[in-house]
């Protein structure tokens, strides 16, 4: 049974900080290209971020980067999201999620349950 399970949500300040981590079972970890994605109250799921099976590729939405970090363990089986210069409208339920295909357009085959992160201003 495959499980990805992301902590390291919570509540912070605008330009703060935050690391997520997801951490992931029951698949062969480096076979996956990883991803994190959010979905905004009213709004719908969107790409953040991807890190190829190495983590040698990485792929950003606009909106963040030069901000966010997207990197992996496959030692420990975890991704991570580092997120600074948080700003009110990267609050959303973060979600990271497995793909087997190398293709970015393909569709993720594994979704965690999601980590709330909530910036004030």
């Amino acid at each position: 049974q495959v499980q990805l399970v992301e902590s390291g949500g919570g509540l912070v300040q605008a330009g703060g900080s935050l690391r997520l981590s997801c951490v992931a079972s029951g698949l062969t970890f480096s076979s996956y290209f990883m991803g994190w994605f959010r979905q905004a109250p009213g709004k719908e799921r969107e790409f953040v971020a991807s890190i190829s099976w190495s983590g040698g590729i990485t792929y950003y939405a606009d909106f963040v980067k030069g901000r966010f970090t997207i990197s992996r363990d496959n030692a420990k089986n975890t991704v991570y999201l580092q997120m600074n210069s948080l700003k009110p409208e990267d609050t959303a339920v973060y979600y990271c999620a497995a793909r087997r295909s190398p293709r970015p357009k393909d569709d993720y085959d594994y979704w965690g349950q999601g980590t709330q992160v909530t910036v004030s201003s």
